[in-house]
């Protein structure tokens, strides 16, 4: 009968070795073992960017990068981003299971009352330069959120964890549209208990010279669309650093501001602006078959932005809802002129046979900096709007990361490629290097 094992044979040594498998995966501790003798530390796994290491258990996201498939707590995004609200979705990512409606009430209740925050926020904001980027203030404020709530290291109880979690989804967006109202040099907006979430976010973007702001339901909803697809993806580069900085036992605002620093990077937070710089630098349709050329060609630094994902070997699936929804956001606010150059962009791509090949498909940030100019944000806003929904796939993986009793403080092993031991040489002695 076969056995979840594996068996090395270690060709320096002759000796074998049998190795448990479980869910797909060796635990490479077990590897230690593996050894020339007694000096030997033993075998170590080698995988820069963790592209084929697990780092945790989860039951929050699955991924199927080669199907297309991505699922929160089992439920297809495509039917979440259809039926949910961003808030309900919330609650899913966190508690494992869909709101009854006393439930969700009780909850979007709890966020509503949170979004104000402490007066010295704004105070602290206010140091920041008038050209500061929103992101690096957002990051900031959050890890600064640490020293309002000192209960926060209390990471043991259940209670202030639900407290530190529910303060975080709820002051985000104010936190952000506080920082793009600073750089826009224009006076705050405190948060409006009578608006949803999403409305209330717009409100304190978009209200100059009025005690109301009227927003468009379409642009309402088109944005709770947009959180839902960005709530969580799975253990990406800010999710891990969450994790690495929360091992460390650290409140939940400081894990998370070390997300927001990930997400800052243009090879994450920043994709979608990357695909805004490449339609204008194509400029018009006609171009593109010239630049299609360049890229195939690997003629300077051409290349195709927006297609692709290190997980999906197929459309990406938030990438067909949001296309959906450009279509309804571009109906009220008029096309982004740069769409045309997107479309013909796609269809090239789709039907391109090197591409097809590569699998270079569309994914979520080829559509989404459209939308959000077209909804009048800038580029640098962007990483912003992608840090508000993902904040609860953050917290949500916080909480999980802390209640496994299987995680320790995160300590990566290195391979050392330096000098071998030397001795101490006196300056008067020494000569260059050169």
């Amino acid at each position: 009968m076969p056995k979840d094992t594996l068996t090395v044979t270690d060709n320096r040594t002759g000796k074998t070795y049998e190795i448990p498998i479980e869910n797909g995966c060796i635990r490479t501790p077990d590897l230690r073992q593996i050894k020339t003798g007694s000096d030997d530390f033993g075998l170590m796994g080698y995988d820069p960017a963790f592209l084929n290491t697990a780092n945790c258990k989860s039951a929050i996201t699955f991924i199927d990068g080669d199907k297309g498939i991505l699922e929160y707590r089992g439920y297809p995004i495509e039917q979440l981003a259809e039926k949910s609200t961003f808030l309900e979705v919330a609650y899913l990512l966190l508690k494992g299971q869909l709101p009854t409606q006393a439930e969700l009430d009780n909850f979007t209740h709890n966020v509503t009352h949170h979004t104000l925050v402490h007066e010295n926020i704004k105070s602290f904001m206010d140091g920041f330069r008038y050209d500061a980027h929103p992101m690096s203030m957002l990051g900031s404020t959050v890890a600064a959120l640490s020293g309002f709530y000192p209960d926060a290291k209390n990471i043991r109880d259940a209670r202030s964890r639900e407290i530190q979690i529910t303060r975080l989804i709820a002051k985000m967006p104010t936190i952000a549209a506080f920082s793009y109202r600073h750089s826009m040099g224009l006076p705050y907006v405190y948060p409006d208990n009578d608006l949803s979430y999403v409305a209330n976010f717009l409100a304190m973007i978009k209200r100059i010279g009025t005690t109301t702001y009227k927003v468009h339901p379409t642009l309402e909803k088109a944005l709770d669309v947009l959180f839902i697809l960005h709530a969580d993806h799975e253990q990406n580069c800010s999710t891990t650093s969450v994790r690495t900085v929360g091992s460390s036992q650290v409140d939940p605002y400081s894990a998370v501001a070390a997300g927001v620093g990930a997400l800052y990077g243009p090879l994450h937070g920043g994709a979608n602006e990357a695909v805004l710089r490449m339609l204008r630098e194509i400029g018009t349709k006609s171009a593109i078959p010239e630049f299609i050329k360049q890229v195939k060609g690997g003629e300077g630094e051409k290349k195709l932005m927006g297609f692709g994902h290190r997980v999906y070997k197929s459309y990406d699936p938030r990438a067909k809802v949001i296309k959906r929804v450009a279509d309804e956001v571009f109906e009220v606010t008029g096309k982004n002129p740069l769409l045309e150059i997107a479309l013909e962009l796609e269809r090239i791509a789709l039907e391109d046979e090197y591409f097809v090949k590569r699998k270079l498909y569309p994914n979520v940030d080829f559509y989404s900096g459209l939308i959000y100019e077209a909804m009048g944000f800038q580029a640098e806003m962007f990483p912003v709007l992608f840090a508000i929904p993902r904040t609860v796939g953050w917290c949500a993986q916080w909480e999980e990361m802390v209640t496994d009793n299987e995680q320790k403080i995160a300590r990566p092993r290195q391979v050392y490629t330096g000098s071998t031991r030397r001795d101490y040489v006196a300056r008067e002695k020494r000569t260059s290097a050169k």
